[in-house]
Formats: C-alpha cells, structure tokens, sequence
C-alpha cells in the first residue's frame, strides 16, 4: 500500500541524482515512480527538495569519493533542515551497506539493488523512528518491471529484459552486487514494450548486464533472437537498440533478426576490453581476437551500414606495450564509430585488484592518450563517409550543449550518431521525426545544416509538448521466487560486459 508523505497540507518532494550505467538510469526511473507513487512530487528545485536520493555506481575507483564527497556537500543543507531526508541506493550502497551510515551519519536510508521497492516504506519509518534505516537484501525482493516508473522521456524508453550476471570477469564487480542473471518472460517484455508505444514511445532499448545471454534461465539459447523479431509485430514501435551483448553469447541468429526486422536498429554496442588473447584470458573473457572480429565481419556482411560501438580498458594489470598494440590493431580494423574509453581501476573485491604486476599511472596514461588518438582519427574517417547522405533523426532533449548558441537542434540518427541540424521554416519537437543531408561530420557528432528535406509529427512529439511522459504501473511477471544467488568473483564503466 502506498504511503502519504503529505505534511501541513503540502506533499513532500524529491529528486533523484543518477550516476554510472543504462541500468541506473533505468533503476532511477522506478524510483522516480515509487516515490509519486507514495505521494511525493518532484522538486522544481533539485536543492530544496525534501527528499535527496543517490543512486550510485560502484564500478570505477572514484565512486566511493564522489559519493561521499557529494554526501558531504549536502550536509549543511541537512543541518538547516531537519525534515529533509537523503536516501543512498545502488551498487555503491549494496556494496558499502551500514559503512555508509558510519562515515555520512546524517544519511537516513540506505538501500541496496534488490529492494528498491523498500525506499518509501524505509523513509516513512526513518522519520517516524528518527534514525538511520539500513536495508540491503542478497537476492531480488521483486522484479524491478513489477515497481511503477516515472519514464524520462516521451519518445524513447528502457525496457529491461534481464537483471544480473552470470560472468566472472576479473575486473567486475557488478556480478556480485546485482546477483545472477533473472530473465523475464517474452510476454512481459513484449506487454511492456505495446505499453510504451501506446503512450507514444517510438524508440526502446532492451537492456540487460549481459542482453544477448537472455533465455539462458528458461535454456532457450535463441531467445533473444526471437525477442528481437517479436518487436518488429508491435505497432507504432520505430526503432529497437539493445545493449550490452557479450561477444561470447552473439550467435548468427541475432545477427539474422537485426538484419531481417526493419524497425531494428543496425546500430552495435559490442565491448572489447582489450584486443589482446593473453589479457582477454587475464581478464576472464572467454573470447578472442579473432572471434570477436568475425562476429563484426558478419554483422557488416549482413548490415553493410551498421555502425559498431565499443568499451575498452587500457592499463589491465600485467598488460605489456605488445599487448597495447594489439588492441590497437583491433580498434584499426574494426573501424568503431565510437567508443567508451577506461584506464584500468582497481576495485576491492575483484581478482584483478589483487593481480600481481600494476601498471604504473603513467604507462596508463601514455596508452590511453594513444588509444584516444587512433580512435579519433577512425571515427572522424567514419563519419566523413557519410557527408552528402541523407539521415533520419529522432529529435531529442539535452543532445546538444551548443544547439541555443548554434540555432540547431540535435538527435540520433537510426544508427546511433548523433546529428546537430538545422530546423528551417517549421521547428520540430522532441520526438519528431526528421530527414536531413549531413552536411559536416566530426570526431563524435556529424552536422546537417540544410533545410530538412522532411518533418513529421508524432504522438511522441505531441506528448512532450504536452508535458506528458508515460508512467506506467509495473507488469507483473508471475515468476517464482527468486532465491539467494551464488557469491560470484566480481566492469567497465556502464555495467558492460
């Protein structure tokens, strides 16, 4: 049952502050939806808000810092204002658990990845008991699809199709911190997905720790080509993504489905880690180089125009100068469009933490500078390919820092770049559909500066001009219990595995 948070007549507000992967955004967006749920309202102001939530990322090496830092920062305001509550989710929280509450003893709640269900119950009771309430659970209480979500955005949304991981990469720690991989139903993603695009929503990312791995719980290895499949018979649906597919689980299957289903994006977020054999084997990648390569090969055989992403880290323990070029060997013939790029950080609890033979933060540094460089110049090659071509842009919200100054807007086209254009005679909304001629391509972004050749109108667009984004109740999935996972040895930043 939902809890009033109305006091002297007016409801309490909130603001949720997001850091690290799609899954925390995601996570955020339940959260958000618990919270209205129970009867809070977002603050117009994220610095007055009655109610402060982090949901944290405990994957890179300054979390922890920047956590406690931003924790620290809030604790004047919390002095002046003792109604106001801070709440601390995520896998920093599921991680820390009550050492949190030790160093920032102005912190009311603490919640860990499996119970975000709990936070407005844990409030309620922190303010009525006047102390901390600390509560981490081992294994999922409920699905996340089950809680209610406030979506960010009209046009485009996350659907998650699996929670947790089964790998053990030596360098990961959110296997540890989100449990087992927990697949959900075809038919809860697929009523979920309709969902959306009955609100509007044109584009949805599956999502999942390891995406392609899905059906591995129900045994249906080719589950996840089928899901995909399944989404080009949703009407009203215009664009799929999925992220992040681990190189070891992409069979020729999904690679048909993303050719064959047109509202497919041909748009690919596959992580490397390292081009390296004897690092990819360190960091407990059961793939190699050429596996990986191959897997591109096909998907530009079958999608010539896909555009293919990446994750990278460079500094692995015991990685040598050999080891380098060799990733850099890979990032030259896989020609990437973009990449995400990480120097290697040493996070407690993973093997690697305690692997012999660190590289030194100036060999780091020295490479990664290079990788960005290499990167640069391909992805620039890349681009400039298509000046001249005409691209269909989903317009979008905060894309471009410059698009006030510049008179542009800014969205993505079909297969993932992001396009800065010109808006001509009529201006398009968030959500409308655009067709341009690139006419200036960048590093990162390309420009379409010409009239648009065509502007449509959709109910995507119609909604974010009403100020209307789809909250939806949750789908309940009818799963079994889910028991305590296994402890698993515990990536890169954003969850990609």
């Amino acid at each position: 049952m939902a809890m009033t948070t109305e006091m002297s007549g007016s409801a309490r507000t909130y603001d949720v502050r997001t850091y690290g992967c799609q899954m925390n955004v995601h996570d955020s967006e339940r959260i958000s939806g618990l919270m209205e749920d129970a009867g809070y309202v977002r603050a117009a102001d994220a610095d007055a808000a009655d109610v402060v939530v982090f949901n944290t990322c405990a994957v890179r090496e300054n979390a922890d810092n920047r956590l406690y830092g931003n924790l620290g920062h809030l604790r004047p305001t919390k002095l002046k204002n003792p109604g106001m509550q801070i709440a601390v989710g995520g896998c920093l929280a599921q991680k820390d658990q009550g050492d949190i509450v030790k160093k920032a003893p102005w912190v009311d709640v603490v919640f860990g990845t499996h119970n975000i269900g709990s936070l407005p119950a844990l409030l309620e009771r922190a303010r009525h008991n006047e102390e901390a309430q600390v509560e981490i659970l081992e294994s999922l209480e409920v699905f996340p699809s089950t809680l209610p979500t406030k979506r960010e955005s009209t046009y485009s949304g996350w659907v998650s199709i699996s929670v947790g991981c089964n790998n053990t990469c030596t360098f990961c720690i959110v296997p540890s911190l989100r449990g087992k991989e927990k697949d959900r139903r075809p038919g809860e993603i697929l009523a979920e997905v309709e969902a959306l695009t009955k609100e509007g929503v044109l584009e949805i990312t599956l999502l999942g720790q390891n995406v392609n791995s899905y059906g591995v719980e129900f045994g249906d290895r080719l589950a996840f080509g089928k899901l995909l499949r399944a989404t080009g018979d949703v009407e009203g649906l215009e664009r799929v993504r999925f992220t992040s597919p681990h190189p070891k689980d992409f069979t020729d299957d999904v690679i048909a489905a993303m050719a064959e289903t047109p509202n497919v994006c041909h748009s690919l977020h596959m992580p490397l880690q390292s081009g390296s054999d004897r690092v990819l084997k360190a960091m407990r990648r059961s793939y190699r180089q050429e596996k990986y390569l191959g897997i591109i090969e096909k998907v530009r055989a079958a999608m010539p125009d896909a555009a293919i992403t990446t994750d990278i880290i460079v500094g692995f323990p015991g990685e040598t100068e050999e080891d380098f070029e060799q990733t850099l060997e890979v990032v030259r013939r896989a020609r990437f469009s973009s990449a995400f790029t990480f120097q290697y950080s040493k996070r407690p609890g993973t093997p690697a933490a305690t692997m012999e033979e660190q590289v030194p933060k100036a060999v780091v540094q020295d490479r990664y500078n290079r990788l960005i460089a290499t990167l640069e110049e391909i992805t620039w090659a890349e681009n400039k390919k298509l000046v001249g071509q005409k691209v269909e842009v989903l317009v979008a919200v905060g894309e471009g820092r410059k698009d006030e100054r510049t008179g542009r807007l800014s969205g993505r086209a079909r297969d993932g770049r992001l396009v800065h254009f010109a808006t001509g005679d009529t201006v398009p909304r968030p959500g409308d559909i655009v067709e341009t001629v690139v006419t200036y391509a960048a590093p990162h972004h390309l420009n379409a500066d010409g009239n648009p050749l065509s502007h449509r109108r959709t109910r995507a667009g119609d909604a974010y001009e009403s100020g209307r984004t789809p909250k939806l109740k949750g789908v309940s999935l009818g799963l079994p219990s889910v028991g305590v996972p296994a402890p698993l040895p515990p990536a890169s930043e954003g969850c990609a595995l």
